[in-house]
């Protein structure tokens, strides 16, 4: 397993999951519940950017690898559904809009990893559709997790809400994106077998 500093972001971002979610059950005597909101909120932002910049180094530095690339995705997704379920335990998150995109984070999974061991990993690479829904997705997730008004002006309740309904709604466009980049090689490959 190699150990780089982009590894070590990756790897920092995976135990700071914990803490998104471990904040929201400590006492209150402890930890206000707008305390809790900004703490959350906090940590998750900088768990987002080391995703940037854990991404930017290896890219820079040539230090990519298997295991970085194996990573990655899979700390992204630990995140997000850590903090999804928080926020459907707090009612803050509507169940089905949770379950789509935490269900096609797997489904589209499952086909990159199938697509990889065929050798066609390059039919399912992320699109600008997918980088515009994780984009909606990490603007919206702090927002619900503090769940106040920002600067007296923004109901980060509201704009969340409306952000992780877009998130969703892309979610499942790059799903069909995705399936449909794939159809021609699941249909070959099924043909194959009958």
């Amino acid at each position: 397993m190699p150990f780089n500093i982009p590894i070590l972001l990756t790897w920092l971002r995976v135990a700071l999951i914990p803490l998104v979610v471990g904040v929201f059950y400590l006492p209150d005597a402890w930890l206000s519940p707008l305390s809790k909101g900004v703490a959350s909120s906090a940590i998750f932002i900088v768990a987002a950017v080391t995703d940037w910049f854990d991404g930017f180094l290896a890219r820079r530095w040539n230090e990519t690898s298997a295991f970085g690339a194996f990573l990655d995705p899979v700390a992204d997704k630990l995140m997000v559904a850590g903090a999804l379920l928080v926020l459907v335990e707090f009612e803050r998150v509507n169940a089905v809009i949770a379950f789509i995109i935490i269900g096609r984070e797997i489904a589209i999974s499952a086909l990159r990893e199938w697509m990889a061991q065929i050798g066609a990993a390059r039919s399912v690479a992320v699109s600008s559709i997918g980088k515009i829904k994780t984009t909606a997705q990490m603007i919206a997730i702090p927002m619900l997790l503090f769940n106040d008004t920002l600067f007296g002006v923004l109901d980060t309740r509201y704009w969340g809400a409306w952000l992780l309904v877009i998130a969703a709604v892309l979610t499942v466009w790059s799903m069909f994106y995705y399936l449909k980049k794939a159809w021609p090689l699941i249909k070959e490959r099924s043909g194959r077998l009958d």
